[in-house]
């Protein structure tokens, strides 16, 4: 006996993509991920840009993460140039990426993944029975996007970054105004962190080597060392080099693995379980509350990891906020010089790197990125392989259900579709 299962398109995913297994016995002779969207040629088209340009064209890279992608550009150019930002302008920083910290993981935990959990096909048939929740999912998104308004300028694509800082300082007022709604969402979400935990977790657990960045003193979302669970803290610099990319044959996404091939995991996950001393007070005490055993292994579990990460965000942001008070210009001068410069931040998805070359007169001569999507990919196939002995002789529709949630528990991103996953099984 033989089994296939084909999965031609994915839905709510960042992109286009399929599954394709094939079972000899009860043994797996092929796994893929397909990843057959065309290659979008973005660290292409900077060649020859000004670096001020690179912030506003990498926000395109991703509708949900933009911030990500322009903090790492920002961070990597000006380590090119040898630019030093102020505190008022990191500390505007690290809010504007509280901003989509909140919108993200409001969105996957209630609109993406908790659907799974509870037997919903969506988040509106969801609402249909708990509408209250729904309700609570869109305020908590509505104020990320508010937030990202009041400093970037509007909610998607943000447009006040720039390499030095911003181009201007926000207005006080219109974020002392949020102070209400900050206070509300941190409530709420602290309520999230109780309810995720109460989730029907199905049952997995894998011995993943997590990588996130780290810093002594902060939770670390902006800047920060490279910390792996198994092989410790390496400098940014050397990321590329420690953790390689290579082309497989069935993806148009590179794949991300260790030198010794193997692959790792970059997410909630890996931030939380690497760096849970150092979160806020706020959300270290919830953590405390909800009992948990650390390190967290199972994949389904990225969900209570945002929820107690939305705690963190919120209590952040109120810190921001309340101790607004910028000094001095909106961004620093820059003495353009030929120069490398690399830096990584932590999207609501993980680890972003991005390395960057300049000529004299501050235009792009190469660019590198690796998106946190791609480096887990590698990890999620290996993750179904793990997965699909288990629900293989289920009936179709709990199979396409279990594949389609493991995947969809690693990527915050718009549903464009109510299923996930159109599953054809071919038995032999």
């Amino acid at each position: 006996m033989g089994k296939r299962i084909s999965v031609p398109e994915l839905a709510r995913v960042e992109g286009e993509g399929g599954l394709h297994i094939a079972l000899e016995g009860d043994e797996i002779s092929e796994l893929r991920l397909d990843i057959y969207e065309p290659p979008r040629f973005f660290e292409g088209f900077l060649q020859g840009r000004y670096l001020q340009e690179v912030p506003d064209i990498t926000a395109r890279i991703c509708g949900i993460c933009p911030v990500a992608y322009q903090m790492s550009s920002v961070y990597a150019l000006e380590k090119a140039v040898e630019a030093e930002i102020t505190p008022s302008i990191r500390a505007l920083r690290r809010l504007l990426y509280c901003g989509e910290y909140i919108e993200s993981h409001a969105l996957h935990i209630y609109m993406l993944q908790a659907p799974d959990l509870l037997g919903h096909e969506s988040a509106l048939s969801l609402a249909a029975v708990a509408p209250d929740v729904v309700k609570t999912a869109l305020r908590l998104k509505k104020i990320g996007n508010q937030l990202l308004r009041n400093i970037g300028g509007r909610s998607v694509h943000p447009v006040s970054a720039m390499v030095g800082g911003f181009y201007r300082w926000p207005k006080a007022e219109k974020l002392k105004e949020m102070l209400l709604d900050l206070r509300w969402g941190l409530d709420a979400s602290i309520e999230t962190a109780h309810w995720a935990v109460t989730l029907p977790f199905p049952e997995m657990d894998v011995d993943y080597e997590f990588v996130a960045l780290t810093l002594p003193d902060e939770y670390a979302i902006i800047e920060g060392d490279v910390l792996s669970s198994k092989n410790g803290i390496v400098p940014v610099e050397k990321f590329n080099d420690i953790y390689p990319e290579k082309h497989v044959r069935h993806s148009n996404a590179l794949h991300s693995l260790t030198v010794t091939g193997e692959p790792y995991l970059v997410g909630p996950l890996a931030r939380l379980n690497l760096n849970y001393e150092k979160l806020h007070p706020t959300a270290k005490a919830v953590l405390d509350e909800l009992n948990l055993e650390m390190p967290i292994t199972n994949p389904y579990k990225a969900l209570i990891a945002r929820a107690v990460e939305l705690v963190e965000v919120y209590a952040l942001a109120i810190d921001l906020v309340e101790g607004y008070a910028p000094e001095g210009p909106a961004h620093v001068a820059l003495d353009l010089k030929v120069g490398k410069g690399c830096a990584a931040t932590e999207a609501p998805r993980g680890l972003l790197y991005h390395h960057y070359e300049v000529d004299e007169k501050g235009f792009i001569k190469s660019a590198h990125i690796m998106p946190p999507t791609a480096q887990n990919l590698a990890r999620i196939e290996e993750d179904l392989r793990q997965l699909v002995p288990l629900v293989i002789e289920k009936p179709h529709e709990e199979a396409t259900l279990d594949c389609e949630h493991l995947i969809r528990s690693y990527d915050p991103c718009i549903s464009c579709a109510t299923h996930f996953l159109t599953l054809d099984i071919e038995r032999k």
